[in-house]
């Protein structure tokens, strides 16, 4: 360990030169792994987002409750009591006809000078209940079975196509990792295996001086480290600047979008990309130097 310490600046110097012998091929095989590694970023960082948005929505789903509009005050007591007593229900609440009269002005923003053409408040309130988004059937079954329960409204649609959503891109992510790590394990196993060839001669002269193989095979292993990890930083910078530009993209028309929060999202992933680019670079300059032996 002393002695590799030792001659840092020797393994850096021929790093470098092996580098150069095959610049433009290398400098190229840098910007392709760097692109492969952006695309896989792009994908992960699609299920990771996919991911944490049908989390939040989930913590946060709703169903509305409707009942007779006659129905009197201690009867709605007994219903709330009921519904409040089932499983999965976190909390409930009555939203009055004021307030669904406003909830309604806000979503539909210029058109909601319709409302105006009524002389009374057309809506009637509803009982707004959070649930346990796993529980849903059966919490609807048992509200179903509550006298003076007219209608249960849920959005059970929409979860289901974003949890679609999330699978397709857990599917999709764990096909490119698996792809991005091959092709790249290919290329840098090729650019190791052909610096060998090149430098062939020397590789001898240092066997013959009584060299270990370790020691001849560090430069070898650094341009492969080069390479992945720099791409890795390429696809790094991409990443931030296009997550950057959707934030702000999406923030400004569509806030109501529970995105996570922008800052540790970009630190993890750029933290994950580093990582399969190091881990990658190891693997596949060790396949290149156990291949050319």
């Amino acid at each position: 360990m002393k002695n590799i310490i030792y001659n840092i600046g020797y393994f850096i110097k021929e790093g470098r030169i092996i580098f150069k012998l095959n610049f433009w091929s290398n400098i190229l095989s840098l910007f392709s792994i760097g692109l492969i590694l952006f695309v896989l970023s792009l994908v992960i960082s699609g299920w990771r987002i996919s991911t944490e948005v049908l989390s939040l929505i989930q913590n946060e789903a709703e169903i509305n409750i409707y009942t007779d509009e006659t129905i009197d005050e201690k009867s709605l007591k007994t219903v709330i009591e009921r519904i409040n007593s089932i499983d999965g229900i976190l909390e409930s609440r009555i939203v009055q006809k004021e307030e669904a009269y406003d909830r309604m002005e806000k979503v539909l923003g210029e058109d909601a000078k319709v409302l105006e053409y009524f002389d009374d408040n057309p809506f009637h309130f509803f009982i707004e209940a959070r649930i346990d988004i796993e529980k849903i059937e059966s919490i609807n079954k048992e509200i179903k079975l509550i006298p003076n329960v007219q209608y249960v409204r849920d959005n059970r649609e929409i979860l289901i196509r974003l949890r679609s959503i999330t699978r397709g891109f857990k599917i999709l992510g764990t096909f490119f990792i698996a792809a991005v790590g091959i092709s790249t394990i290919v290329i840098i196993s090729h650019i190791i295996r052909q610096g060998i060839y090149n430098n062939k001669d020397e590789i001898n002269t240092l066997r013959l001086l009584g060299a270990s193989e370790v020691f001849i095979a560090l430069p070898f292993l650094m341009v492969g480290l080069v390479l992945t990890v720099g791409g890795g930083i390429i696809a790094a910078v991409l990443l931030y600047t296009i997550l950057a530009q959707l934030y702000a993209y999406i923030a400004g028309p569509l806030p109501f979008i529970p995105l996570p929060s922008f800052p540790i999202m970009v630190k993890s992933l750029i933290s994950i990309i580093l990582y399969i680019s190091l881990f990658l670079g190891i693997i596949g300059s060790m396949i290149g130097l156990s291949s050319s032996k």
